[in-house]
């Protein structure tokens, strides 16, 4: 939630509380991934960025995959029009998700390999890049947790000078997290997205 709308929450609670119950009640008969979609496009529709970036965090979150979201987005053409689907496309480029990648739309789940156990300390944090995609690997002995590097508040990619001990900090709305949890400690209630790992022969491999 945005500093305005935890401004008017305290402000006018009374309002607030009407105005998101109305919110939550008028989309009631809706599964929560088309509610999400629909979110999106009323954020394209009124270009707003930062809800934009929310809610299409929140689409990705809750399961909607991002040739679902392109979908939505192009079949909404004909009320959006071809300048809003070009803003919000470049937003997307800017973004740089991986999953949007073309390279990644049809793609299936695979393994991937990170690196070999001996260039991953323990009790430390490394900073990988893998295929594309920057990664935070926590070691605790014989265990691994590997972490997506993208905030999960608006996907901000969180570059490795935001990591002070075993803390990390998005530099763009303060979200902070312990590497040693994938919790988020400070400013933000999500944790940090976790991918699958595992050892094979002495090295570190992660499914995504």
């Amino acid at each position: 939630m945005s500093d305005s709308l935890n401004y008017l929450m305290k402000a006018r609670p009374e309002a607030m509380k009407s105005y998101f119950t109305f919110l939550k009640q008028s989309g009631e008969h809706l599964d929560g991934r088309t509610r999400d979609l629909i979110s999106v496009i009323t954020k394209v529709a009124v270009q707003t960025e930062t809800g934009f970036k929310q809610y299409l965090s929140r689409a990705l979150r809750n399961g909607a995959t991002p040739n679902e979201i392109l979908d939505a987005l192009l079949m909404a053409f004909p009320v959006l029009g071809l300048s809003k689907v070009v803003w919000a496309t470049d937003i997307l480029l800017s973004m740089d998700i991986p999953e949007f990648r073309p390279e990644y739309l049809h793609a299936t789940a695979t393994w991937h390999d990170l690196a070999p156990l001996g260039d991953l300390p323990d009790a430390d944090v490394k900073y990988l890049e893998c295929d594309g995609r920057h990664l935070f690997v926590y070691r605790n002995g014989n265990e691994f947790k590997v972490y997506d590097s993208r905030c999960p508040h608006q996907v901000t990619d969180i570059p490795h000078l935001a990591l002070k001990d075993k803390k990390l900090t998005c530099p763009k709305h303060n979200w902070e997290f312990d590497v040693t949890s994938g919790d988020c400690t400070k400013t933000g209630n999500r944790p940090l997205r976790q991918f699958e790992c595992k050892v094979e022969d002495d090295r570190l491999l992660a499914r995504w």
